[in-house]
């Protein structure tokens, strides 16, 4: 028979009286240990599961902790060198750095990963910690856990980060808002409320965002930032933001296309960011308009919007020339009390436009331009086509936040069955956390914050979790089907990536990892110990891990994962919990 949620709950049962009978004892305490075993719930399988992995028998014997003997043999070294503590392979690799031919687009910035990534464990910085927890982290963070002070003197004046004692303290100033990051948006929303925090904008991006305090401030009115900055000279700014709890990742408006889907975004924000949109025949600006959804907006606070003189003036020629062509219009500029301006574009809702310029510069893409393809992929010379709408005359914008969550999203695939799939991959994964995740594995979901779900699907797994106060990094594996539009659409972020190569992020960056089936068709191309390692590396101490896999997958995974000092219990022979120690090896290696 089928084994469902509401069967499972109907049938439970609970641990009979000892009896006082000696004869009994022994079947009475088999009783009792079977009976206390963890929460059941609904595990036939999602219909998400069809885009990644072969679910399971649905035949699912109860849910029982146990641990397997089976050893790994590895001898671990921990990593050595100068860069070791925060060591990032694939940005970190110097040797490729070095043999660029140039830097003017900011390709030494962008993704070398080595051919084969080391597989030492990175140390942690003398006197690490657990950090601390939100929502005090947003204001205050351990020092020790992320030692670098080149921020605190060079932005001194700005309020961007101070240190206090044990603390680096965050006051949630930034280089166009000294006075405080609340009182620039209020100012945003006043020059613009079409904006809508929290309702008709949900998902926006920060460009070059410092230590991400607009995102972390924005996050009070329901709205959620995919902030971004490359690893540079401003030494840790994205590792700040990630210590803080604020959703953040390391990248950089190069020469390749970000790693995110076309049309997505809500609204965009650049604020001093240090990026030359108007470089490289406008480039840069294009890539703003691929992934920013129709309709909306890009603001601009740098000094062209506001200074006079010849070179500020020439550049913002420049940028109203560029905007023209590919037809954004402004629909506010203004400037804040300190004297700082700001201009806000909004992004057209049809081709017509397009169509209706004197030249076709740039010219307009292919229709048969791969959608969605920006993993190592050039940045376009040319104008993407938007969405053609489903139904009505217009583009049509998602629900207000948070109906947007559970509605059909706007770039569901128009396939047969594939909103029933939707919704099902919904009800799935509701049941699934809140009957198992949340009551049946030994985790302190208090101390979580930073999540990674690493193969998300349509965002089931986030929007189970949308009232907690934590956060999920939706990743879509390259080379599986592409529904990182979906996640947007619903109110959530997401990346692409290929587990096979190492994350764009810092060492420590989250407090749970997820992954549900993502390692049956990733070892048909990499080894498992390389991406166990990757895990170690992203994984904070004292951080979880739920996987979600066959028998076979557990078992090859649950030893190496125990040759790490990490603590493992496998239940119902599909999920695997771990808790990472702080253990390091002794032995060294250099990098």
């Amino acid at each position: 028979m089928r084994i469902t949620v509401e069967n499972l709950i109907r049938d439970r049962k609970y641990p009979f009286i000892f009896s006082l009978f000696i004869i009994l004892s022994v079947f009475s305490l088999l009783i009792f240990f079977n009976a206390n075993s963890s929460p059941l719930t609904d595990l036939t399988f999602s219909p998400l599961v069809a885009l990644s992995a072969s679910p399971p028998s649905n035949a699912t014997p109860p849910l029982i902790a146990k641990a397997s003997n089976e050893v790994v043999d590895v001898h671990w070294r921990k990593c050595d060198g100068v860069y070791a503590v925060d060591y990032i392979p694939c940005l970190d690799n110097l040797k490729a750095i070095k043999a660029l031919k140039s830097r003017k687009r900011m390709e030494h910035r962008e993704r070398h990963c080595p051919v084969s990534n080391p597989r030492c464990l990175l140390p942690l910085p003398p006197r690490y910690r657990v950090s601390v927890h939100w929502p005090k982290s947003r204001d205050m963070v351990w020092f020790d856990n992320v030692p670098h002070s080149k921020l605190v003197e060079y932005k001194k004046d700005q309020n961007w980060v101070k240190k206090s004692g044990d603390y680096l303290v965050f006051p949630g100033g930034g280089t166009q808002f000294k006075d405080g990051v609340m009182h620039y948006v209020d100012f945003i929303e006043k020059a613009l409320p079409k904006i809508g925090w929290g309702k008709r904008t949900r998902v926006i991006m920060d460009v070059g965002c410092g230590v991400a305090s607009f995102g972390g401030y924005l996050l009070d009115k329901d709205v959620i930032t995919m902030s971004f900055a490359p690893k540079d000279e401003h030494e840790a700014q994205i590792q700040f933001a990630l210590e803080r709890g604020i959703p953040a990742i390391l990248s950089v408006v190069g020469t390749q296309q970000l790693t995110f889907p076309d049309n997505v975004y809500d609204l965009i924000h650049c604020a001093r960011c240090r990026v030359h949109w108007h470089g490289d025949g406008g480039k840069p600006l294009r890539e703003l308009n691929r992934v920013l959804r129709p309709g909306g907006y890009f603001i601009w606070s740098a000094t062209p919007v506001y200074r006079n003189d010849e070179k500020h003036q020439n550049i913002w020629n420049t940028m109203i020339n560029l905007t023209e062509s590919i037809c954004w219009k402004v629909v506010a500029k203004t400037s804040y009390f300190t004297g700082v301006g700001l201009v806000i574009y909004q992004k057209p809702v049809s081709s017509s436009c397009y169509e209706r310029r004197k030249e076709n510069k740039p010219p307009m893409c292919d229709q048969n331009r791969g959608k969605n393809a920006s993993w190592y992929t050039p940045l376009d010379t040319c104008l993407p086509p938007l969405p053609v709408p489903t139904q009505g005359s217009s583009y049509k914008w998602p629900e207000a936040w948070p109906k947007r969550l559970r509605s059909k999203p706007v770039s569901l695939s128009n396939e047969p069955d594939t909103e029933k799939l939707f919704y099902e991959d919904t009800k799935h994964w509701s049941a699934l956390v809140s009957d198992v995740y949340l009551q049946g594995f030994n985790m302190n979901w208090s101390n979580v914050r930073n999540v990674m779900d690493m193969n998300a699907g349509y965002g089931g797994f986030a929007a189970a979790l949308a009232n907690l106060p934590l956060w999920v990094m939706n990743v879509m594996p390259v080379h599986g089907p592409d529904t990182l539009s979906v996640i947007f659409d619903r109110g959530l972020i997401g990346i692409y990536h290929d587990w096979c190569e190492s994350l764009s992020t810092y060492p420590r960056s989250f407090d749970m990892l997820h992954a549900s089936f993502l390692f049956g068709n990733l070892t048909e191309r990499c080894d498992i110990i390389d991406v166990a390692v990757e895990m170690d590396r992203v994984l904070r101490p004292g951080g979880f891990i739920i996987v979600q896999d066959k028998m076979q997958m557990t078992s090859k995974l649950s030893p190496i994962l125990r040759s790490l000092h990490w603590s493992i219990t496998v239940h119902q022979e599909q999920f695997l919990v771990g808790t990472k120690g702080f253990w390091r090896p002794d032995d060294i290696e250099s990098l």
